[in-house]
């Protein structure tokens, strides 16, 4: 009788243990992950780095009608791809997971300020090698911004540097390998995604640390309060350096009136994902929000979801009173701008506070922000 109970006792706890540790649905409080993260992959993740893709394809394309036949209205049409693909990028920033964590998505796509003078000497050297991270500010996104907006004070100036200028071969190269460094990664990851990652990162749907559901809502959430709360709000408006703004380090800076565009759309995209709203649709699958639904989080007699939704229109109040162009309003009226950042904070704490513990998910990353 003992060596049966002794055999029972073992049988269940080795029951437990594989339950806990093969990924299964068991989160603990029977919510359905496998359909989360399916939703999740097939209808945000996936057809957002696709339009992304297909969005950067077309940047490529019109950087090679500009070097073939430079003019100002070619120049016009690369910039209008630019910033296409600019707020594509909003929308799949916040996945850096897989292979678009494996090539440093964001770091190569969207560090600001860029490193004008670290640009220049790539230019007048043809020396580089943008695969180094000693080059992610002199790449990406800001980097191009810089090439066809902030050469010159005006288009017919800047097209000089890729026709009379003596080192106008140069000009085109550095603008032709900037946009293929941003092609190949699109390409990577959507690659990545089509073939075998899409299951591993479906099939990985227990609760432990490593899961994807409790990864992919830490990297959402940095995403949120890092890239956007502070990078494109807090930083240059002053709130980590005592008051010290800094107007050349807003998104978009030689562009100067699309870094509000830049920003409501990364809320948005954030506000998509919590909702688990399919991307370029109307239809919402399982999310956040069903998840804190299906688990009934309250907060203050409210649920924590409508909560959370209630402050995304908050944010998108505080944003429509600020300036197209970021480097103006800090230097007019600074108070926008933090009261904005305020408004984005708000949803960092229900995000941390509430939301993660409510799922039980650990934050796994450092504030060193001193907030």
């Amino acid at each position: 009788m003992k060596k049966i109970l002794v055999l029972l006792c073992f049988s269940v706890f080795f029951a437990a243990c594989s339950s806990s540790d093969s990924g299964s649905d068991s989160s603990g409080d029977g919510y359905d992950r496998t359909a989360l993260l399916t939703n999740w992959a097939d209808n945000i993740i996936i057809p957002s780095f696709e339009d992304y893709q297909s969005k950067v394809t077309v940047l490529q394309s019109e950087v090679v009608n500009f070097n073939a036949t430079p003019s100002e209205e070619n120049l016009v049409a690369v910039r209008t791809a630019w910033l296409d693909a600019y707020k594509a990028f909003q929308y799949v920033s916040m996945f850096e997971i897989g292979k678009a964590e494996e090539v440093a998505l964001v770091n190569c796509t969207n560090i600001y300020p860029t490193n004008a003078t670290g640009i220049e000497n790539n230019v007048t050297t043809g020396t580089y090698d943008l695969m180094l991270l000693s080059q992610y500010d002199k790449q990406g996104f800001p980097a191009i911004d810089y090439m066809i907006n902030g050469l010159g004070t005006d288009d017919a100036t800047i097209v000089t540097f890729y026709t009379s200028n003596g080192n106008a071969a140069n000009y085109k190269q550095y603008l032709t390998d900037l946009t293929g460094r941003l092609k190949s990664n699109a390409d990577l990851i959507v690659n990545d995604w089509t073939g075998s990652y899409r299951n591993t990162f479906i099939n990985n749907n227990g609760n432990a640390v490593s899961s994807s559901v409790n990864r992919m809502v830490n990297i959402v959430v940095k995403n949120y309060e890092k890239n956007i709360r502070a990078g494109k709000v807090g930083i240059p408006a002053g709130v980590f350096s005592t008051g010290t703004t800094y107007t050349n380090k807003v998104e978009a800076y030689y562009k100067n009136d699309v870094s509000k565009v830049l920003l409501n759309e990364a809320v948005k995209a954030t506000q998509d994902f919590f909702n688990g709203k399919h991307f370029s649709s109307s239809i919402n699958g399982e999310g956040l929000k069903a998840y804190l639904n299906y688990l009934n989080v309250i907060k203050d007699g409210q649920s924590l979801s409508t909560i959370i939704n209630n402050q995304f229109t908050t944010i998108f109040g505080a944003t429509a009173l600020l300036s197209d162009s970021f480097s103006e309003q800090i230097f007019n009226d600074n108070s926008k701008m933090i009261t904005a950042y305020d408004e984005l904070q708000r949803n960092v704490t229900f995000f941390k506070t509430d939301m993660m513990p409510a799922l039980n998910i650990t934050v796994d990353y450092v504030d060193a922000d001193g907030d």
